[in-house]
């Protein structure tokens, strides 16, 4: 008999199926406050070429989007991990950077490779806004994905 408290830790299944819900919710209100954010700005060019640009683009907007919201919702992943989990400091705090600039890299470079291959293209806002919130879901997706992963792995140890 254990004493310890044991937890069946959850299927990678299941763990996936609630990043996926996670990342629908997310790019629907992301979408929501992308819309009102940018209504003004129509049509947005998907990326421009320079790096100081004062025009508004699609995915100068995505970065700042990605960035911030893979390093919230790491920290809102752990209140919601039952124990027992690793500490926040210096685990968690260092999953939260490194989601960031997980999030960062992967956007910029992306939006680097677009302009170098296609250029500056002008969409309406409506496409805008739905680039916007994909962006949002799938990095919603993948952070709570990684982080329950990474989380349950860590507590196995």
């Amino acid at each position: 008999m254990s004493t310890a408290k044991e937890t069946a830790a959850p299927s990678p299944s299941s763990i996936a199926q609630g990043a996926i819900i996670s990342g629908v919710i997310n790019a629907i209100i992301n979408g929501a406050i992308q819309w009102y954010l940018l209504s003004g700005h129509a049509p947005l060019p998907l990326t421009v070429d320079g790096i100081s640009s004062d025009e508004h683009t699609v995915f100068g907007a995505a970065v700042p989007l990605a960035v911030s919201l893979a390093m919230i919702l790491t920290a809102v992943a752990y209140t919601t991990i039952k124990p027992p989990k690793p500490r926040f400091y210096p685990v968690f705090l260092g999953m939260t950077i490194k989601h960031g600039f997980f999030a960062l890299g992967v956007i910029i470079t992306f939006a680097v490779l677009w302009q170098r291959l296609l250029g500056s293209i002008l969409v309406p806002l409506a496409v805008a806004v739905i680039i916007l919130g994909l962006v949002a879901g799938v990095v919603a997706a993948i952070v709570n994905y990684m982080t329950i992963m990474e989380s349950h792995r860590r507590s196995q140890e």
